[in-house]
């Protein structure tokens, strides 16, 4: 099936039902999966990053957030190509790779669940805690943050989820926006920043703006999206890539913005952040004292609308992938007969495009969203976590987050170049050499900050 050529009939469960049709041309209105994956992997966390390379050397990496924005779209491309050309799951394709995947992602998703959950709680609490003092205390904000994203998630389809996060990345981009603006960003110095230079000291922060803004499991959990969203087969893959497309340059926007904060607000004056979420509060005092309370409180409901959407979106993104790791665990079989076996129970699932037997075509909106593995999983997100909002992590806890975490990033890459170099995918939706030197970049990268997160824990 030729790309752009297709105009195959599918089910769409996140559209009531009704069935939809792959478009012969990719169209802005069909932009959705894009927005929620981007908006869930850029957090609080990631602007505090880019605030801070701001500070430190100015303008002078802003090549490195272009080059990072272009690596997210290659990596989100490629998560989306595997479910559309196969019509397999992302899981289902991992455990075609030898039964070490199902062992490493059973830790992954357990650790770093529980330790995530606490940690999105708390930064969704902290710009609330700021707008409403003496309200509540952090921790009960958080509490209340996880609650109402488990309730949000609990009894809401894909498409209110979608609609939801385009309504909050919608604040996030006019305040970010907004506030670069307000602090008069010298384009000269920008334009000078897109070329490469490496400052003296600025290697991690340079590995941190390209791989570390946006890059996490949610990468992997786009293709559920677009699964979510109807898009089911090869005839979707022109819709698919202009998504990713809008989807990461917004997410450039974003970067580019704070770092223009960074540059104007912080490194002109010497202004020092707090480390860790905090430091977008510290920020918040800085343009109350220049711009006014008015700005500062702006800024603190575009904090809040980056962590939320972190929140939500992890929430339901990754407790779909634990869903559909659960029912490949169950199924017990080999890829080849869960292939053939899906492919009978998947309601709307599409023919593969090369006309072979088709895999489980992962209709997980709908009955997998009412699943026991999606709720439980759900649960763990929200409520083991709650107690890490009035507890240090313990020592042993760091260790295995921190080793568990560092290794996902060059899993993904890694996994991804098997996958579609393989003649598990389709000849045509196949890796080129644009895709394979893009991906090749992503896991090189990975792995030098993979050893970088190991080297630098607390053992």
């Amino acid at each position: 099936m030729a790309e752009g050529t297709a105009s195959t009939t599918t089910q769409d469960p996140g559209a009531g039902g009704r069935r939809t049709t792959a478009p012969r041309r990719a169209s802005w209105r069909h932009i959705g999966p894009g927005i929620v994956v981007a908006a869930t992997g850029v957090g609080a966390g990631d602007l505090v990053a880019t605030l801070v390379a701001g500070s430190r050397f100015g303008y002078t990496l802003l090549w490195a957030a272009v080059i990072g924005c272009l690596v997210k779209i290659s990596l989100a491309e490629a998560v989306g190509r595997w479910h559309l050309a196969t019509g397999r799951t992302l899981f289902d394709g991992w455990r075609s790779l030898g039964a070490w995947t199902t062992v490493y992602f059973a830790g992954y998703v357990v650790v770093w669940g529980f330790v995530y959950g606490g940690a999105a709680m708390a930064s969704s609490a902290l710009p609330l805690a700021a707008l409403f003092p003496g309200v509540l205390a952090a921790e009960w904000w958080g509490i209340l943050c996880g609650l109402v994203g488990l309730v949000f998630v609990w009894f809401n389809r894909y498409a209110v989820l979608e609609k939801a996060m385009t309504v909050l990345v919608g604040v996030m981009f006019l305040v970010t926006v907004y506030v670069a603006v307000r602090v008069t960003p010298n384009l000269g110095g920008a334009v000078a920043g897109l070329a490469p230079v490496l400052p003296d000291g600025s290697l991690l922060y340079t590995l941190g703006l390209v791989g570390g803004v946006g890059g996490t499991i949610t990468l992997a959990a786009y293709g559920y999206w677009v699964n979510a969203k109807g898009w089911r087969d090869a005839g979707w893959m022109k819709a698919m890539r202009l998504d990713n497309r809008v989807a990461y340059l917004t997410t450039g926007v974003f970067v580019v913005a704070m770092l223009i904060v960074g540059a104007e607000l912080l490194h002109s004056s010497g202004v020092a952040l707090a480390k860790g979420d905090r430091g977008l509060l510290d920020l918040g005092t800085v343009l109350a004292d220049r711009y006014g309370t008015v700005t500062a409180n702006l800024f603190l409901v575009g904090f809040f609308a980056a962590s939320f959407t972190s929140l939500i979106g992890v929430w339901h993104g990754v407790s779909l992938m634990f869903a559909d790791f659960v029912r490949r665990i169950r199924e017990g079989r080999g890829t080849a007969a869960g292939a053939a076996s899906g492919a009978g129970e998947a309601a709307g699932a599409g023919p593969r495009p090369d006309g072979a037997a088709s895999g489980d075509a992962a209709p997980l909106e709908g009955p997998m969203e009412r699943s026991l593995p999606f709720r439980a999983y759900l649960l763990w997100l929200t409520f083991p976590p709650m107690a890490l909002l009035f507890l240090d992590r313990p020592f042993a806890l760091v260790i295995a987050y921190g080793v568990v975490g560092a290794f996902f990033m060059p899993f993904l890459a890694l996994t991804l170049l098997w996958l579609l170099n393989s003649a598990r995918t389709p000849r045509e939706w196949r890796n080129g050499r644009l895709s394979n030197g893009m991906l090749g970049l992503a896991a090189l990268l990975f792995v030098v900050l993979c050893v970088e997160q190991v080297r630098e824990l607390p053992w």
